[in-house]
């Protein structure tokens, strides 16, 4: 299956946190999106891993996505190295995305930067066609390297190369989020058990505020950020301005 877009993230609800709103733009377009998880989160101090197969279900459910696939890598364990850049390689040849979103590449937890770097350093190898791979029936792959590698914004900030208005979607994201009724605080009983930085209700207050300042950056209520190691460049920037300055003058 062709993904225009494939999100990828080391643990399930890592896409949903930075990235959700995006996928569900581009699925509204009619593009095919999908989420590869590379680890089944199971350090996670609260949900078992039966539950986050669960909840990624459900939010893959809302989102809309054509496909969510996990590669079972050892959550807090697994390297940036041949083994695991192969897996990630088969899996790039096998959805061909145009756009690969991909954890930021340093943050506050460390898989965070090492995934990133696993996704960059495999999306340039599956390009190369002497490194020779096969698919699930045993067929050769072909070589595919993604137009475009976009880091979501995670915990710590960073100043966005790219901002997404995900205004007219935001109420859909945050319920793919609240999916996750394990890890965040979605109801009043979500204060039992034990505590992580991620089920307070402060961290989903800090997550809106989040989306409110990179909205503010493009003059929209709610938008994503991401940045990127290649400039993106584009043909005709005046019929962009010119397009946008329609959409926002029929918005009015």
């Amino acid at each position: 299956m062709k993904l225009f877009v494939l999100a990828i993230g080391v643990h399930p609800d890592d896409v949903e946190l930075s990235a959700s709103g995006t996928l569900i733009n581009e699925v509204r377009k009619g593009n095919a999106a999908g989420v590869l998880d590379l680890t089944e989160g199971e350090l996670g101090t609260r949900g078992t891993v039966e539950t986050r197969y669960a909840e990624a279900a459900k939010a893959a459910e809302v989102m809309g996505l054509s496909v969510r696939e996990n590669l079972c890598m050892r959550d807090g364990f697994f390297k940036n190295d041949e083994e695991h850049q192969m897996k990630v390689i088969q899996a790039i040849r096998k959805y061909q995305p145009e756009v690969i979103l991909a954890n930021i590449l340093d943050d506050r937890h460390p898989d965070h930067g090492r995934a990133g770097r696993l996704v960059v350093d495999a999306a340039f190898l599956s390009g190369l066609s002497k490194i020779e791979t096969i698919d699930e029936n045993g067929q050769p792959q072909k070589r595919w390297r993604p137009k475009h590698v976009l880091h979501y914004i995670q915990d710590r900030f960073y100043e966005p190369d790219l901002v997404v208005d995900i205004t007219d979607v935001f109420e859909q994201r945050m319920e793919a989020i609240m999916a996750y009724g394990t890890q965040f605080h979605t109801a009043p009983d979500s204060s039992k058990g034990t505590q992580t930085y991620i089920s307070t209700p402060d961290f989903l207050e800090a997550l809106i505020s989040r989306s409110r300042l990179m909205g503010k950056r493009i003059g929209v209520k709610f938008a994503e950020g991401f940045v990127t190691q290649k400039n993106i460049g584009i043909k005709r920037p005046l019929l962009l301005l010119h397009f946008y300055f329609m959409l926002d003058w029929i918005k009015k």
